[in-house]
């Protein structure tokens, strides 16, 4: 048996070591890990509780239309119901984008370095991948519309960008849709919107009443801190999402996922008050950058991407030696960079105070 020529070019993503494993490796008591833009804030109680109180169903199979969430989150986002897809997270949204409307003679367009998931369901489904280079962090939206053709399916914009952190803002997004021809699919990813805070990132969810071939993407891994439940959701015309549906996979959302997501719709303090915190964090960041003249964006994620001007690895090897797991930029498409979750006061003072250790022994050496 032989599988498709083009899963042969892909390799399987391969988590990084888990907290155990490092504590072993080096013989540490404590590990902190800031290295997949989890929520150092945890959980809402709400979502908690709710869990709690459906451990006694697990018998049966979730609502294969995931209705109370799907209530719960097209009252927030004031859409209509049948306007949403909930996937295995935000993750599987993508994916079953990409079966929906890309094969072989077909091409996508994403900017580069961004999400590592839209590359790899692309050319799972034997289309052309076409990757326009970042500018200064940020999408070169001219540079991706000149990649558009008669065989483009689907476009991919990632706001705000992973792992740049940088945004599209309102009237450069606006601008790229007026020339988007309407056969093309344009995804909005928008996986950290609820840690945004620039004033003129768009308000993408009202764009949807004027571009017809628009989808929005979300999930409930980051800012409300269910990562482990594995779920996201797809904002679109209910024509759109009812062509796409059929590529779903049935009961695709667990019960717990569902619970727990619905009761987090429900406490947006929480998500406000993780909000400031990571603002706050960021600060903490950009003072230790400006302090050693290190070269950052500005993220409106919940994570930073600093350029050390030294490999990534090394930087990365660094600071695991000491407890802290982070992403070396080398896998990124950043290879002289580290990208840091934002975590808890106390986690960033910590790394911040190790970071500072590495740049004066380097001093040092030179």
């Amino acid at each position: 048996m032989k599988v498709k020529n083009q899963l042969l070019q892909l390799k399987p993503y391969l988590p990084g070591k888990s907290v155990d494993a490092v504590k072993k490796e080096y013989g540490l008591e404590k590990i902190t890990k800031l290295a997949s833009n989890e929520n150092p804030f945890g959980t809402s109680e709400k979502a908690k509780m709710a869990i709690f109180n459906c451990v006694d169903s697990l018998v049966s199979y979730p609502d294969g239309y995931s209705t109370n969430v799907r209530e719960k989150v097209a009252k927030h986002l004031g859409v209509d119901e049948s306007q949403i897809i909930f996937g295995n997270g935000s993750d599987e949204v993508i994916q079953i984008i990409c079966r929906s409307y890309l094969s072989a003679g077909k091409n996508t367009v994403s900017a580069w370095p961004t999400f590592s998931q839209y590359r790899h369901n692309a050319i799972i489904e034997g289309a052309e991948v076409r990757e326009v280079p970042l500018q200064n962090g940020k999408h070169d939206l001219e540079g991706m519309l000149a990649s558009v053709d008669n065989d483009t399916s689907v476009v991919w914009v990632c706001n705000p960008n992973n792992p740049s952190g940088t945004y599209v803002n309102n009237q450069e997004l606006v601008s790229f849709l007026d020339k988007i021809p309407s056969h093309v699919l344009v995804v909005i990813d928008e996986a950290y919107f609820e840690y945004v805070t620039a004033e003129d990132y768009p308000e993408t969810i009202k764009l949807l009443k004027n571009y017809r071939n628009l989808i929005i993407l979300r999930t409930f891994s980051k800012a409300y801190g269910l990562a482990a439940l594995r779920i996201g959701y797809g904002v679109a015309s209910s024509q759109l999402i009812k062509e796409i549906e059929p590529a779903r996979e049935p009961f695709n959302n667990n019960k717990l996922a569902q619970a727990a997501a619905a009761a987090a719709m429900e406490d947006q303090e929480f998500i406000l008050d993780c909000k400031r915190k990571n603002k706050e964090g960021l600060e903490q960041y950009y003072a230790f950058c400006s302090k050693h003249n290190l070269s950052y964006y500005k993220s409106e994620g919940n994570f930073i991407l600093i350029d050390f001007n030294r490999q990534g690895d090394e930087v990365f090897q660094y600071l695991l030696e000491r407890g802290y797991i982070v992403r070396s930029g080398n896998a990124l498409g950043f290879p002289t960079a580290i990208r840091i979750t934002i975590g808890t006061q106390e986690q960033n003072e910590g790394i911040i105070s190790t970071l500072t250790e590495m740049l004066e022994e380097n001093n040092v050496v030179c």
